[in-house]
């Protein structure tokens, strides 16, 4: 199995771990403000299991994890904003927009700085 994942780009895993943790913690949100009962729970458990399965594509990535922290916030901010625009109709505003750029810089220098 882990031989099959060495050929997948390390983008690839960063954008499938994102997109499970931003999906996940929206089910998770609309499960606890817009449910009850046993509609609740199963959003709870769908949210867990994307959760679970952010969890483990992020460590499954083929890089140092110090190094993979770095895009991967970058890349979890771009897919954030993306999934609540999606799901909550939610427009990023102006310091979200500033300091996200700050934090998608930050990530590309943590990943791609190579110390002399």
């Amino acid at each position: 199995m882990m031989k099959i994942l060495l050929g997948v780009p390390t983008l690839v895993f960063l954008l499938v771990a994102t997109i499970l943790e931003v999906s996940g913690d929206a089910v998770v949100r609309v499960a606890i403000y817009n449910h009850a009962g046993p509609a609740r729970v199963a959003l709870l458990l769908a949210g867990a299991l994307l959760l679970l399965g952010y969890g483990s594509a992020l460590n499954l990535a083929p890089l140092d994890f110090g190094r993979v922290v770095g895009l991967y916030i970058a890349t979890l901010f771009v897919v954030w904003q993306i999934i609540n625009f999606i799901a909550f109709r939610s427009l990023p505003t102006l310091p979200i927009a500033v300091g996200g750029a700050l934090v998608i810089a930050g990530g590309a220098i943590i990943t791609f700085w190579k110390p002399a």
